[in-house]
Parts: C-alpha cells; sequence; structure tokens
C-alpha cells in the first residue's frame, strides 16, 4: 500500500474499503492520525471507531448497514 491507495482528500461517500484504506494508511505509517482526521475531515471518535470496529469484527463492522450492529452505545 503507498499514499496513492489512499481515497481522495475530498472523499464524502465514505464506503467500508475506503474507511479500512484509511485505518491500513495510519497503521501502515503513511499518514498520521492526526492527518487523516484534517484531510478526511472526520473527529477522533470516528477514526477510532473505525480502528476499533476493524480489529474486533473485521472489514464487514465498516459497512453503513451493519452499524447498529457493531456499534455499541
Amino acid at each position: 500500500m503507498t499514499v496513492a491507495d489512499l481515497p481522495p482528500a475530498d472523499t464524502r461517500r465514505w464506503v467500508a474499503s475506503r474507511k479500512l484504506k484509511v485505518v491500513r494508511g495510519v497503521v501502515y505509517g503513511l499518514i498520521t492520525q492526526g492527518d487523516a482526521e484534517a484531510r478526511y475531515n472526520i473527529s477522533k471518535e470516528e477514526f477510532n471507531f473505525w480502528v476499533k470496529a476493524v480489529s474486533h469484527f473485521g472489514e464487514d463492522a465498516l459497512k453503513a448497514t451493519a452499524l447498529k450492529t457493531y456499534r455499541q452505545p
């Protein structure tokens, strides 16, 4: 994976595969978490949810149709 594989900065439609690319980009050191949050205009809480969802349940947990199943109060 390279920086070129990251979603464009103007991404507005967040499908699971794009979220996963951002998480992997941070984990692999291609971009810092702070830079990812600023570049994609996402909150720290949202990014942390993506990481937690992927680490606990896999990519399927990032799908909008599965949020109720995986998001805990």
